[in-house]
């Protein structure tokens, strides 16, 4: 049976940090169908920074109640530089990471990203055994990526996620997004992400054309059903679960994502 990974990215973009409130939504995250938790490096008030230490107390904090997947976004609009952006590679428990795939305007913000910038955090990945995710918001971010390939070994399959959703980018219908699939290479795994989500049926087209992850949780949407918003992430990945295996598809646990993603454990405790 095919697996599909759910991936829950559970801060939305103003929201606070706060690891002691966030392992509990998380560990049951887990326990209705996630395997992966994409976080980003912030304080306890919401603010992006190069300082780790809140974001390890997090992930910390979580892997205490469950064991998920590691992976630690190295984007988002702020004055910080790549190499700032790229700390929390340092943390010692990252098993996969964003690797973002160019440069594109972010609702009113122009987000940087340039070959430099992808070239410096795919090595820095690479160079510690950390997955990168490279999240593409438009067509022309998988030519970039395939660019740098020629310039820095990758391992294969690179895994793209599909990025709909945002003011400035592809948005989610499903022309968009089989034209978006259909310029992902043939050797590559894919996966979505919904900004602003608003329905399900986007996240199932993805589903039923192939997605191996999807992305979940309060960074992209709150919205649960009609005129319903979640009070928790796990409540957005119980219906996802409920959706993925109505499908006849079934959810990834931890140790199968690793699997999947080609993930070598390697983290310290």
């Amino acid at each position: 049976m095919r697996k599909v990974i759910i991936s829950v990215a559970p801060i939305a973009g103003p929201d606070p940090l706060i690891p002691e409130v966030l392992a509990d939504d998380v560990g049951k995250c887990v326990e209705y169908g996630a395997s992966m938790c994409h976080l980003h490096c912030k304080t306890r008030e919401g603010k992006l920074t190069p300082h780790i230490t809140n974001l390890t107390e997090a992930f910390d904090k979580i892997l205490e109640k469950t064991d998920v997947v590691v992976q630690a976004s190295t984007g988002g609009i702020s004055e910080m530089d790549i190499v700032q952006r790229c700390n929390p590679l340092e943390y010692g428990r990252t098993e996969s990471a964003s690797l973002n795939g160019g440069s594109t305007n972010l609702g009113e913000a122009v987000y940087r990203n340039s070959f430099e910038d992808i070239r410096y955090c795919a090595r820095a990945c690479y160079e510690k055994g950390i997955i990168p995710e490279t999240e593409v918001f438009d067509i022309g971010m998988i030519h970039n990526v395939e660019l740098v390939k020629k310039e820095i070994p990758m391992r294969t399959p690179v895994i793209y996620n599909l990025v709909f959703g945002h003011k400035g980018g592809m948005q989610p219908s499903v022309e968009a997004l089989m034209a978006f699939r259909s310029f992902v290479p043939p050797d590559a795994m894919w996966g979505v992400t919904h900004f602003g989500r608003d329905n399900w049926t986007f996240l199932a087209a993805a589903i039923a054309a192939g997605a191996s992850i999807v992305r979940i949780g309060f960074e992209d949407s709150r919205y649960l059903g009609e005129g319903r918003e979640a009070a928790y992430n796990y409540q957005e990945v119980a219906y996802l679960s409920d959706l993925i295996r109505k499908m006849g598809l079934d959810t990834a646990t931890p140790a199968e994502t690793r699997e999947i993603m080609g993930i070598q454990t390697h983290r310290q405790f």
